[in-house]
C-alpha cells in the first residue's frame, strides 16, 4: 500500500502512521487496502461481476424479451429449453419470470 510520500509501505507501517498523524478518525483496516489495491490494478473501485455468475449477452436478453412479448404466459423453463439458458441464468429484469419462480 502506498502510504504518505514516495516509497511504498506495509499495510501495519500505514495503519500505524495514520493513527499517529490522526488519532481522532476511525482507524484503517484491510477492507481500505483491497480498495486501493483493486483501484490500482482496474482503475476503478465499481463491483465487478462474479466469476460464478453467468454473463448473458444483449442478443440473447432480446430473443428472450421477445419469446415473452410474443407468448407472455410461457413458463420460464420452457423459454430457458429454447434459448438455451439454465433456469437459473436467466435476466432478472423480466417481470415474468421473478412470478414463475414462486410457483
Amino acid at each position: 500500500m502506498i502510504g504518505y510520500g514516495d516509497r511504498a509501505r506495509t499495510q501495519c507501517e500505514v495503519v500505524r502512521f495514520f493513527r499517529e498523524t490522526h488519532p481522532d478518525l476511525p482507524p484503517l483496516n484491510q477492507g481500505t487496502s483491497k480498495i486501493e489495491a483493486q483501484y490500482r490494478e482496474m482503475g476503478h473501485v465499481r463491483k465487478v461481476p462474479s466469476k460464478r455468475q453467468a454473463v448473458v449477452d444483449d442478443d440473447t436478453k432480446l430473443n428472450l424479451l421477445l419469446a415473452l412479448e410474443e407468448n407472455p404466459i410461457t413458463p420460464a423453463r420452457q423459454l430457458a429449453r429454447d434459448i438455451l439458458l439454465s433456469l437459473l441464468n436467466l435476466p432478472s429484469d423480466s417481470p415474468r419470470l421473478v412470478s414463475v419462480g414462486n410457483r
